[in-house]
This record gives C-alpha cells, structure tokens and sequence, in this order.
C-alpha cells in the first residue's frame, strides 16, 4: 500500500494558498494605502488650525502654504506620500507616485478638507 498524496490534491492545495495569498495580498495594500492617508488628514487637520488662526489675524484665508506656519511639502518628496496645496476655502493632498517625484497620475486620488466647513471630501473611499 502506497502512502502519500495525489498530484490532483497537491494541485488543489496550491491553487487555494496562491487564492488565500492573493486576496491576502489586496487586502494588505489596502490596509498600508488607509495608513498613508492617515499622513495626508493630519497634516490638512494641521492646514486648517493654521488656517483658523490665520484668519483671525487678517480676516481671510491665506491662499498659499507659504503664508501658513504648516509643515506641508508643495510638491512630491521622497518623505511624503501627498503633496498639498491651499486656494483659501480648501486644503487638498494629492497622492504622489512611489518614487515620490510626481503626482500619480495613474492612481492618484485626493482628499480634501473644506476651511470654513470643516467637511472632508476628494476621491471616494479614500477620505
């Protein structure tokens, strides 16, 4: 009597880890993108008290970065995912690409937060 198994049941053992490995798989991306969003609402949150304090100085939003006392980089770097931008009613970050050198054209999404508001939008299911 032989022992051992099939090639039929290794088969089938393989397709449903390369299944469970793959689904895995998305749901980690997933997972890593939600906390790179996280950068991106903290320092929009911090755009926004800026903003506020701004605001009661001079009785308008600033319309750059620049005239905010905000760590928030213009364009895309290598130590942020977003770059982040301000017109004076909204502060928007948009993903940039892996090498950090361009906005994602391909991917990239937004997440904005209303000054005035206070209300969170851009891309769905990313805010």
């Amino acid at each position: 009597m032989k022992r051992g198994f099939t090639l039929l049941e290794l088969i089938i053992v393989i397709i449903i880890i390369g299944v469970l490995g793959a689904l895995g798989f998305i749901q980690y991306t997933k997972v890593v993108e939600k906390g790179r969003s996280a950068e991106a609402k903290d320092i929009l949150g911090q755009m926004r008290s800026a903003q506020t304090a701004y605001w009661q100085e001079n009785n308008a939003y600033a319309t750059t970065i620049d005239d905010l006392i905000v760590s928030a980089p213009t364009s895309c770097t290598i130590t942020h995912y977003f770059s982040y931008d301000t017109d004076g009613t909204s502060a928007e970050a948009t993903r940039c690409t892996a090498d950090g050198k361009t906005p994602d054209s391909g991917t990239a999404y937004t997440i904005t937060l209303g000054l005035a508001s206070g209300i969170w939008g851009g891309s769905a299911g990313y805010y």
